[in-house]
């Protein structure tokens, strides 16, 4: 049985390094938005029954395999399967716990370095003086590599290959250079996110304007908290629940069994995973309810929110939010603001690192150094294509794909090789060993059935969207290369039909009727009203407009004609990149395997 060089060096720091593994991006961004879109308060009443019923019994597989993996001298996901359950193909389940992490981690370290550079120009003043419409035309500007915002050519690949060097310095450090991070980093992000959380909860309606009369803070908490019952009936929100306790625990990632597999064999895990599940859960809904949504809400209204909520709110919102605090308080609030973001983001991109560091190092000798920047280099050249190809919807993609898709796949296969395979009462005795605390017995059925049932019906209910992107259902503009271009849809419903207003040889403005997100405060119910929005098209010289002003199009009627070159090109070059990534992990997974039967490690 092969002993492990490296272990922890403290319990505090495991638990920090899980939590700060779990504390991500998406704690203060996507938990809120997800939220907002989804009833409010009743995204809360799913939201924790997916926490009860998926998200612990995952933590409690997955430190649990990871410990068991690390007996035998494993720590990837490949060969901690592989010493759970007998057989040459199941390894290859594991190879989703290295691939999810590299693809995942090419534009998760995109969004930290926008954090970085979100800091430098709060410092700089950059954003002082400028217009909410202002401060998101520069965050628009910015993801466009051909413009600067500095003067420094190229600087979203600049603040991009300093963020992946900063993460790969890190890692070449190994377990013990994570847990000092963790142990800076996560002190540091709660107390950022509590100052900023103290300042959403008393903001109240001193932000209100003339432009935004009823702007109240406390609406927006409100609405959070207040459930719109009408919303527990719809699937789309328990799917949506059960995609945030993904995200947010990152499980079905491989990173929780790589950081498990490095606990001492007796060690508890029982009370660290809840430990780590209830700190991110903290985290989350208590801080990262607290800070855009109210602090939006206080300035913009809640009408405003509620139509506007999106991921981008923090970039696009928030430095003008600041603005109105003062020159100086505005500096501090974005430093703390885009400082928590920057450290919740690298304490879990340098976990996503640490599979890839432990199977090379296992699997062909490697050292902590040569394996972080083989990582840093893979993760930047899996990375570009989000950042030269932003606009064009690669980032979006690679999010689905490896950030939604590979991680319900990974849970599933997981936990029915956990349940039926390696045996849930073997499970449950490893579960158990070593136990600070004693765990219900009913969550031994819940691991057995319940969650295997849950995942299942995730993973199920996904293929139809599935199918959808894989054929590119989301547009009209479905070739990669054309001579004719299509009307998109103009509202979410794909219903409205647009009318050509003005039209030159390369201009196109629309007009149609949107609906839009409104709140009734005394009866506590959201409705919708009808009002008309607009939506333009611009082409290049070698494309013409093929409409007249007063046509009506639907989506899908031929607006233009040239030489087109469609996001789906760009998309289809993105996803053959993984799906090489994943054949490239494999053939690794395989090469390992034939090295361990010469040296006579292979399990039969």
């Amino acid at each position: 049985m092969a002993k492990s060089v490296e272990s922890w060096g403290s319990r505090v720091g495991l638990i920090l390094a899980m939590a700060g593994n779990a504390v991500g991006l998406g704690n203060f961004l996507r938990f809120p938005i997800q939220a907002v879109e989804n009833g409010g308060g009743a995204f809360i009443i799913p939201y924790l029954v997916c926490f009860l019923l998926m998200g612990i019994p995952l933590l409690f597989i997955e430190w649990s395999s990871g410990r068991y993996g690390g007996r035998f001298g494993n720590h990837s996901t490949p060969y901690i399967l592989d010493s759970m359950v007998k057989g040459r193909a199941l390894k290859y389940i594991g190879v989703f716990g290295i691939f999810t992490n590299l693809a995942i981690v090419a534009y998760y370290s995109y969004i930290e370095s926008w954090t970085m550079s979100y800091v430098y120009h709060s410092l700089k003043g950059t954003f002082s003086g400028m217009t909410q419409g202002e401060v998101a035309g520069f965050f628009n500007s910015y993801v466009d590599v051909t413009k600067s915002t500095t003067g420094i050519p190229y600087e979203a690949i600049i603040f991009f290959v300093l963020c992946l060097a900063f993460n790969t310095f890190i890692l070449s450090k190994g377990i013990r250079g994570v847990e000092k991070v963790a142990k800076i980093g996560m002190p540091l992000l709660i107390l950022f996110g509590v100052l900023l959380a103290i300042r959403g909860y008393t903001l109240g309606t001193s932000g209100a304007s003339e432009l935004f009369p009823d702007a109240n803070a406390w609406d927006g908490l409100n609405f959070l908290w207040t459930p719109q019952y009408d919303s527990l009936l719809n699937p789309k929100v328990w799917l949506a629940a059960a995609g945030q306790i993904f995200f947010t625990l990152s499980v079905g990632l491989g990173t929780i069994h790589c950081y498990a597999s490095y606990v001492k064999s007796k060690d508890d895990i029982a009370l660290n995973s809840i430990t780590a599940g209830f700190m991110n859960g903290f985290v989350e809904v208590v801080i990262g309810s607290a800070i855009v949504i109210p602090i939006a809400a206080g300035y913009l209204g809640l009408d405003w929110v509620m139509n506007n909520a999106g991921f981008g709110m923090a970039f696009q919102t928030m430095p003008y939010l600041f603005q109105q605090w003062g020159p100086v308080l505005a500096a501090i609030a974005g430093v703390m603001w885009f400082g928590l973001l920057f450290f919740s983001g690298i304490t879990s991109s340098l976990a996503m690192g640490t599979p890839w560091l432990g199977f090379m190092k296992d699997e062909f000798g490697w050292s902590s150094t040569k394996g972080a920047w083989s990582f840093g280099g893979l993760a930047l050249i899996l990375g570009l294509p989000t950042v030269f190809f932003f606009q064009e919807g690669v980032f979006d993609d690679y999010d689905y794909w490896a950030g939604t898709v590979s991680l319900v796949f990974f849970a599933f296969f997981e936990v029915i090789l956990y349940s039926w395979v390696f045996g849930i009462d073997k499970g449950w005795k490893e579960i158990n060993l070593g136990a600070d605390i004693k765990i219900p017995e009913i969550y031994k059925y819940v691991i057995k059935y319940v969650t295997p049932l849950l995942l299942g019906w995730v993973f199920f209910a996904s293929l139809p969207s599935m199918y959808d992107k894989i054929t590119h259902q989301d547009t009209f503009n479905r070739s990669a290369f054309a001579d004719v271009f299509y009307a998109e849809n103009f509202d979410r419903s794909g219903t409205a039909i647009g009318t050509v207003e003005e039209v030159g040889d390369h201009y196109i403005k629309f007009s149609f009727e949107n609906t839009r997100k409104k709140f009734d405060k005394e009866n506590d119910v959201a409705f919708y009203e009808e009002f008309i929005d607009y939506k333009e098209y611009s082409f290049s010289e070698d494309q013409k407009t093929t409409v007249v002003e007063g046509d009506k199009i639907k989506p899908g009627d031929a607006i233009a004609e040239g030489d087109f070159i469609n996001n789906v090109f760009y998309k289809n070059i993105g996803r053959a990149i993984l799906v090489s990534l994943f054949l490239f992990i494999s053939l690794l997974v395989y090469l390992a395997y034939n090295k361990r039967r010469k040296e006579g490690r292979a399990t039969i």
